[in-house]
């Protein structure tokens, strides 16, 4: 027996390029529903309407009610934090390994000046 979790439908919201497509159009302002489809003309409203679905079942996008319309909102807080949790810890890693190549370069009299040259003449 296999429990879903958070991560798990975060990663499968983020997995399709038209969710993701319609992350990007709320990343700047909220959007209602109908302005989504207007955007996304190609699919018809129960597809974005699905779509939409799916997102919110991972706390991506939050959606109110104001009157007749639906408002959608980006919430861009479960990709911080899958971020925090798979990128972070790598980049990190990458950051100290290139911070400690420059430091060992450095220390290398007259490897500076070949590398700077070599830096020059491929330009």
């Amino acid at each position: 027996m296999s429990t879903i979790t958070h991560d798990d439908k975060v990663f499968k919201a983020l997995a399709s390029p038209i969710r993701r497509h319609l992350l990007d159009a709320l990343r700047d302002n909220p959007q209602t529903t109908g302005e989504l489809c207007q955007r996304f003309d190609r699919l018809d409203r129960c597809t974005v309407m699905q779509h939409l679905r799916v997102l919110e079942d991972a706390d991506l996008v939050i959606a109110r009610r104001v009157g007749r319309q639906r408002w959608n909102y980006l919430n861009a807080l479960p990709i911080k934090h899958i971020h925090d949790r798979w990128i972070g810890a790598y980049a990190s890693d990458a950051v100290d390994l290139l911070d400690r190549m420059k430091t060992e370069i450095e220390k290398r009299p007259g490897k500076r000046k070949s590398l700077a040259r070599a830096g020059s003449q491929s330009r």
